[in-house]
Parts: structure tokens; C-alpha cells; sequence
């Protein structure tokens, strides 16, 4: 079974919980100003930033936050100084991670990485050792009971998607990063709403650890997404059926 959809679908319904405590809300604040500093505050010429705005949508955060963490971005408003930092690292089983975090000090952030990697089992590793194991690509799922498989892919495969997979209630399309807005667009344009729409480091392979290191491995992911830096984390293991079965 996919691992990147599950663990996506998974990740939103656990914000929909965590925005209730505004933690959400500061990381995609923390995404949108990153975005606006390095590329301007025009989100439909700063593809990041409209990213960052959509995500920050899909959780229902508030427009008025929205402006504003894109003003700080900008320099219109005062803000703090944030810098974008990817970690790299192995959990247990042989399982590959990257971490994409947002730091206003890196010096902190990257010691309490690595302690969470450390006291899963884990190891941070140096820049590269397992980058070279993903590729960055627009991922997109809808559920299969609001669309027939062939409609489907017509509309996504006109607008751009590479392919498209069937796993257990939802279909995984995929698309080159630069393709992923017509891709979503046309999804929207066919009255149909991803489940999860991201731009994300997708594994070229995945593993199958145990059922054991698959539930050390998702206890990694969440305590690394717990913390308040991380936006993103990626892995390449395939979710054991028996482990969804627990999540959701």
C-alpha cells in the first residue's frame, strides 16, 4: 500500500485537530512569510507562496493572517527572520527521511532534529545521503467514491498528470512540480476536491519495513511534524495495511 497519500490524508485530519490550537496556523504563517521573503508577495507570480496560501486555506486558517504573515514576508510588517532548512535521515528499517523545516534559528533546530531522530532510533545524516532517493513531484488524491476511474483520468491526464494509481479508497495522481496547478485546477473545474494536494519529495522506490519498524517509523514522522519548525516530512516505506487499519 502507497505510503505517501495514506500518510498525506492522515496528516490533514490531524491538522484539522491541531488547528484548534493554532499550532497549524503558525506553521503555514512561518511557510507563507518564508515564501513571500524569498519571492515577492504576489502569489500568481511566486508559485510558492500560492502553495503556502492553500494550503493555509485548506485548514481554514483566516484571511486577515493570511495578509498579514504575507506582509511580514515582505517587509511591510515587522517580522521575525526565518530561514527554510532540510534535514536528512534514516529511521529504523532502513527507512529514508527528509524534513522540511522553517527555523528563525537553525543553531536550535538542528540539535533538536536530531534528538528526535536519535530517540526513535534513528540517525540525521549529512545533506544529500538520501535526497538523491526522492524527486519532487505534485502529488494529488480524490476519493474513489466521488469519481469513476476513467473520467478521471481523462481530466487529469489532459491537464498535465503523468499517471495515476488506484489504492484501497483513493486515487494517487502525480504530475511534474510545474504542472500541479492546471492539474488541481482541473480537478476544481470538474467539481471534484482533492483529498490532498501538495508539491512534496516523492521516493523513486519505497521499502516494506516490518509492522514494528512501520509503527517506529510513523511515531518518528509525527514527533518530527509536532515540532513547531517542521512543515514537511517525507518517507519512503510503504504503510502495512494492518498499521492503516490502527490510524484511521
Amino acid at each position: 500500500m502507497s505510503g505517501h497519500s495514506h500518510w498525506a490524508t492522515i496528516r490533514r485530519q490531524k491538522a484539522a485537530v491541531d488547528a484548534k490550537k493554532g499550532k497549524i496556523f503558525s506553521k503555514c504563517a512561518k511557510a507563507i512569510i518564508s515564501a513571500a521573503r524569498t519571492g515577492g508577495g504576489d502569489p500568481n507570480a511566486n508559485t510558492k507562496l500560492r502553495y503556502a496560501i492553500d494550503d493555509a486555506r485548506a485548514v481554514n486558517m483566516p484571511k486577515d493572517k493570511i495578509d498579514r504573515a504575507v506582509l511580514k514576508g515582505t517587509g511591510e510588517l515587522e517580522g521575525q527572520h526565518l530561514a527554510e532548512a532540510v534535514y536528512e535521515g534514516y529511521g529504523v528499517g532502513g527507512v529514508a527521511l527528509i524534513v522540511e523545516a522553517v527555523t528563525d534559528n537553525r543553531n536550535r533546530t538542528t540539535p533538536e532534529i536530531r534528538r528526535i531522530f536519535e530517540h526513535s532510533g534513528g540517525s540525521l545524516t549529512s545533506p544529500g545521503s538520501v535526497a538523491w532517493m526522492f524527486q519532487k513531484k505534485g502529488v494529488l488524491s480524490v476519493k474513489r467514491d466521488t469519481v469513476d476511474e476513467d473520467t478521471l483520468m481523462e481530466i487529469v491526464l489532459e491537464a498535465g498528470a503523468d499517471d495515476m494509481a488506484t489504492y484501497d479508497d483513493l486515487y494517487e495522481i502525480t504530475c511534474e512540480p510545474s504542472a500541479f496547478s492546471d492539474v488541481k485546477q482541473a480537478l476544481l473545474d470538474n467539481d471534484l476536491s482533492p483529498d490532498t494536494a501538495q508539491v512534496a519529495d516523492v521516493a523513486k522506490q519505497n521499502v516494506a519495513p516490518s509492522i514494528e519498524d512501520a509503527r517506529k517509523v510513523v511515531k518518528l514522522m509525527e514527533a518530527l511534524e509536532d515540532h513547531d519548525d517542521v512543515q514537511n516530512v517525507s518517507a519512503n516505506f510503504d504503510i502495512p495495511a494492518e498499521l492503516m487499519v490502527e490510524m484511521t
